[in-house]
């Protein structure tokens, strides 16, 4: 988990966690955002699967693997359950690093 400004893109975050926590045969599962060609390389690279749709505007289709990428929406309720707490709703704390470590208590609580 990564916290960012509130209007910083998703995409550019992605290299700095991918760095981390990639492992060879894994499959990454991203929405459309993430598609990008550099994000797609250092997937690559690792050894793991891209499971990233493609953007309506890119000039070469690619394909994902449909049904891996369904599992997608566990990450997505997830994070929508982390938001019914209002302190991660609304942003009560001030301070980032406060806010941050709201955003961890409750992602470990919802993940027991």
């Amino acid at each position: 988990m990564a916290l960012t400004g509130g209007q910083a893109g998703d995409c550019p975050q992605a290299p700095g966690l991918l760095r981390r926590h990639l492992r060879a045969g894994q499959a990454v599962l991203a929405d459309r955002a993430y598609d990008a060609d550099y994000v797609r390389v250092q997937i690559g690279q690792a050894g793991a699967r891209a499971v990233i749709p493609g953007k309506k505007n890119r000039t070469i289709r690619l394909e994902h693997e449909a049904e891996i990428y369904k599992d997608r929406n566990q990450i997505e309720r997830a994070i929508n359950g982390m938001k019914r707490f209002r302190a991660v709703a609304t942003r009560f704390d001030k301070r980032a690093a406060n806010y941050f470590a709201t955003c961890c208590l409750i992602a470990a609580l919802t993940w027991l």
